[in-house]
């Protein structure tokens, strides 16, 4: 199995939503919002073609990549230009596999070139700490409600890259999707079951619950 890597087009929207749809359907709740995001992240002022990455094996999507601007509101008063990446998808029996690995090097490397300091995201500790993040919190950069929370998770794009910035992260309004909006865009695919209880929708809640305020 070769994998390549490239820029999303296009002509890939419709099939990179019914990928992202695919990776995350039940993962962290019932159904999922993740292919609306994606949707509507493209008209995002924030958002960065320049990385958005699809994974092919042959001319079939087998995942993706998106990312867009945000900022660290530092404690200084001053605002630090980062990254939020996500969402990061791989379809379910490609997983496992080191894709999404490959995705996330590819865009380190762009964004690194691109003269970014740091990419941020919310994560699963367990996975993300494997690809070379850290927890924010040991650069005292909390959520944007001022919080240290075990699922942001931080990578410097080059050494010090982060030398003197802490604060809180303030992500692009992008991610305040509308459910409501999001549901309407789902009934355009496929009916999928929707459950509940899942093990990886428990560890998710687990995750989330773990914040503590900030000294």
């Amino acid at each position: 199995m070769e994998i390549k890597l490239r820029c999303e087009q296009t002509k890939d929207y419709r099939e990179t939503e019914a990928v992202t749809r695919e990776a995350f359907w039940n993962h962290y709740a019932p159904g999922c919002f993740e292919h609306y995001l994606v949707h509507v992240m493209r008209d995002s002022p924030a958002f960065l073609p320049g990385l958005a990455f699809v994974a092919l094996d042959g001319d079939k999507i087998i995942g993706n990549v998106m990312c867009v601007k945000s900022i660290i509101q530092g404690d200084d008063g001053k605002a630090c230009e980062v990254l939020t990446l996500g969402p990061i998808s791989v379809l379910p029996e490609y997983q496992k596999k080191g894709i999404g690995g490959r995705m996330l090097r590819q865009v380190r490397a762009k964004a690194c070139k691109m003269g970014y300091r740091a990419i941020l995201l919310y994560g699963d500790p367990d996975y993300y700490t494997k690809q070379g993040f850290v927890p924010a919190e040991n650069y005292n950069i909390r959520t944007a409600d001022n919080m240290y929370a075990a699922a942001l998770q931080v990578c410097e794009l080059r050494v010090h890259a982060l030398e003197g910035v802490q604060g809180r992260f303030i992500e692009d309004t992008v991610y305040d999707i509308s459910e409501t909006k999001a549901e309407a865009f789902d009934r355009q695919f496929p009916f999928k079951e929707k459950c509940s209880g899942t093990p990886s929708q428990q560890k998710f809640e687990k995750i989330v619950r773990m914040r503590r305020k900030a000294d």
